[in-house]
């Protein structure tokens, strides 16, 4: 009795042990985690420091890093004075259109390149996913022959932000690998239902793929909102520009250097895009998780 005494204290304090020192390496681990995502912020915590700042105390050497009460001000000459307001709906419209037309033809995509038949499937894919390597600035220039050629830049110039952008290779690749994980069986079934492929695409692969949609709308949001290059080229008339385009006019006011009023622009133009992307969250981090147990 007495031997089974100790092997069970002995015991007893192993089973303690393990778990204590399992909590020390996690909470080692947090306070880790929690120091680099400090660190990670810290621009963003600094660029929100010189949003309340004066045009004066911006330019400050050393910079000053106390808030200051001048925030509501900035924010009151982009709207009044900077056209925020309709920047942001252009921006909002030319995003919206180009990521609903690039997640279209992306399924359509997908769809062929899974469950269709064609000769030469194989060699399109390729090409489709050879355009990864092409830098976009190659084809900026030949792209502004053709919009201008067709005047879309002086009548049409939404049309010039988003026609030309509709086509994606991301979303191509990402649809069809991930109709690719969907099993067969249920195109043969659907097929002997009588189902057409866009009956099929609706009512099968569509509620099936919620996850692959939100994560792909996420990526073409952000790059839509974030054009630069492209509406500098292509947009002439300034009530029809994007919202960066107005970020990086924002510094100069009259005459003056103004990086609270920038800093202000920036934290205005990345509150959508942030929004977005905590109410697609889960399908986001959800839509790159590849199970072919769906």
């Amino acid at each position: 009795m007495s031997d089974f005494t100790i092997e069970d204290v002995t015991d007893n304090h192993k089973q303690e042990t393990i778990p204590r020192s399992a909590q020390k390496t996690r909470w080692g681990l947090h306070i880790a985690l929690v120091i680099v995502c400090f660190i990670v912020c810290i621009p963003a915590i600094y660029a929100g420091i010189i949003a309340t700042l004066t045009t004066l105390e911006s330019t400050l050497v050393p910079p000053r890093l106390i808030p200051s009460d001048d925030f509501n001000n900035n924010v009151s000459t982009l709207f009044e004075h900077r056209n925020f307001t309709g920047l942001l709906w252009n921006t909002t419209v030319v995003a919206f259109v180009t990521v609903i037309g690039k997640t279209a033809l992306a399924m359509l995509a997908g769809l062929a390149f899974v469950f269709f038949r064609f000769p030469g499937k194989w060699f399109l894919f390729f090409f489709v996913l050879l355009t990864l390597l092409l830098p976009t600035e190659i084809i900026l220039l030949p792209l502004f022959n053709i919009v201008a050629e067709m005047n879309w830049i002086e009548t049409n110039p939404r049309l010039a932000l988003t026609v030309p952008f509709l086509g994606t290779a991301v979303g191509a690749f990402l649809f069809r690998q991930h109709f690719t994980n969907i099993p067969r069986e249920l195109a043969e079934a659907s097929q002997i239902d009588g189902a057409t492929p866009l009956r099929f695409l609706f009512s099968i692969l569509i509620p099936m793929s919620w996850n692959v949609i939100g994560a792909h709308a996420m990526i073409q949001f952000i790059a839509s909102w974030n054009q630069y290059l492209w509406p500098v080229l292509a947009i002439q008339n300034s009530d029809d520009q994007l919202i960066q385009i107005g970020v990086s006019q924002a510094a100069s006011l009259s005459g003056q250097s103004d990086y609270g009023l920038l800093m202000t622009a920036g934290i205005v133009a990345s509150i959508p895009p942030l929004v977005l992307f905590v109410l697609l969250q889960k399908q986001f981090m959800n839509g790159f998780a590849v199970a072919r147990d769906k």
